[in-house]
């Protein structure tokens, strides 16, 4: 079965011809039109921001240049008002908004509102001149701020911040330490972390959703020494185990030298495991020819000038560092009455005589490491510290406060010629202390476990007011 052909009738070539050149000349009528408009509007308003226009949330279009500078110099002028407080510590700096150049980049702004359907792409200035018109055009705003200008702002609470690691010192000789300086952990303001923190505001502060005064901490990061403590020595003394202080105020200069002097014998020391220190075989004599000076001593119950007055302040504040430690002591004499500078800034009771060589102040160093014993003397404010270095082992100390009980009078004063002194001249040298029994406790925990419990009274006698009595002629 055959189909016939199907034709079509072809289209005169006099019908076609017209209606491309119709629609060449609409398109070129049309493009002129375009055109013309286009120029029209971008002569109208050649100094002003075309229609529909937003920067962020405010209209600028139809605007003038120094309208549109003139709105956003304004928003500056209240960001201006923001402040941030920065502080470390006890150190506070404020800055303003304005000295980190945070605000709206107002010529940027300008030149981008300006510049919007202005080109030379005619079909694209059309484009966007019919979206503005129509439906607006949102122009996201520019703003700006320099980092860098903190490090200025911060010069001066720098240098108080900063602070440089320190390497360790650690020199042994004959088994005394000889140069000894505990590394240290410096600090210096993190100024990228600090940088991150502010943009995070920036943008807040622009839009104006932030409080005008903001609160920052300045953040530190920590400068590690190149030298520790633990890589200066292999015996353990990496940390303060405990301290010891007592005062010496009134002190005359002959005792604040026996002070010194023997602290500085005790300076260094290195205590090994199960080793006991004996405080009487470390110090040694103690006379005028190993450099004491005479001072106030007691001596047959009366005061007297003797060699090396003053060495029971060192034993007495190495045995409140001992305390402290948790380490056993193991020998311990209270003075026979109660001395006035080993109560001042403590509780009576806290005191160690020693008498060489009979009566000595000895500790056990039960720890697995070495312990270092350091000294050091104030004189201006008349200070002795006891600090006891090694690794601490997780013992804890309570002390409890002393109790004082069966307190007696002192008996009356005493006067006591001295042929040093002008003749009528009165000096006190020793004050009344009423008689007494103090007794404290000591707890150190191990573990969980008690692992030492001691108790220390001290039977303190009466003593009475002493007066030196000048008796020196002329």
């Amino acid at each position: 079965m055959k189909f016939p052909k199907l034709s079509f009738p072809k289209k005169p070539l006099s019908i076609l011809v017209p209606s491309f050149w119709f629609l060449t000349g609409f398109c070129i009528a049309a493009l002129t039109l375009a055109s013309i408009i286009i120029i029209y509007f971008q002569k109208t308003y050649e100094d002003k921001v075309i229609p529909g226009v937003f920067v962020g949330s405010t209209y600028v279009g139809e605007m003038s240049q120094e309208q549109v500078k003139k709105i956003f110099d304004e928003k500056n002028e209240k960001i201006n008002q923001v402040f941030f407080t920065l502080s470390h510590e006890n150190n506070i700096a404020t800055v303003s908004a304005q000295d980190l150049n945070i605000g709206y980049d107002t010529e940027l702004i300008t030149d981008q509102a300006m510049s919007i359907g202005k080109n030379s792409n005619i079909l694209s200035d059309m484009a966007i001149i019919v979206d503005s018109y129509l439906n607006g055009l949102n122009l996201k705003p520019s703003y700006t701020s320099d980092p860098e200008k903190i490090k200025e702002k911060l010069t001066d609470i720098d240098k108080k911040i900063t602070v440089e690691p320190v390497d360790a010192l650690f020199t042994v000789e004959n088994n005394r330490v000889t140069a000894f300086q505990q590394s240290k952990d410096g600090q210096k303001i993190d100024y990228e972390k600090l940088n991150k923190t502010l943009d995070t505001y920036v943008h807040k502060i622009v839009a104006g959703t932030t409080e005008k005064n903001i609160v920052l901490s300045i953040p530190v990061t920590v400068l590690k020494p190149e030298v520790s403590t633990e890589k200066a020595n292999n015996l353990g003394i990496v940390e303060v185990i405990s301290t010891g202080e007592s005062h010496f105020v009134g002190s005359i200069p002959n005792r604040v030298h026996n002070i010194a002097l023997a602290a500085s014998k005790i300076n260094g020391i290195l205590v090994a495991p199960n080793e006991v220190f004996s405080f009487n075989k470390s110090i040694g004599d103690i006379s005028r020819y190993t450099g004491y000076k005479e001072a106030y001593v007691i001596s047959g119950g009366k005061t007297v000038l003797g060699d090396g007055g003053g060495v029971c302040q060192v034993s007495t504040t190495l045995f409140r560092s001992v305390l402290n430690a948790g380490l056993p002591i193991v020998e311990r004499y209270g003075h026979a009455y109660r001395v006035g500078y080993y109560e001042q800034q403590s509780a009576p009771g806290f005191d160690a005589t020693i008498y060489v060589p009979t009566v000595d102040f000895k500790f056990k160093n039960d720890t697995k490491h070495h312990i270092l014993i350091q000294s050091y003397v104030d004189p201006s404010t008349m200070t002795l510290t006891f600090t006891i270095y090694g690794t601490k082992d997780g013992r804890q100390v309570s002390i409890t406060n002393p109790v004082v009980s069966s307190q007696t009078p002192p008996p009356a004063p005493v006067y006591q010629d001295d042929p040093s002194l002008p003749k009528d001249t009165i000096k006190q040298v020793e004050y009344a202390a009423a008689g007494a029994v103090v007794s404290f406790s000591r707890t150190v925990m191990k573990d969980g476990k008690v692992y030492i419990s001691d108790e220390y009274t001290t039977r303190y006698r009466p003593w009475g007011a002493v007066y030196l009595k000048g008796t020196k002629e002329g």
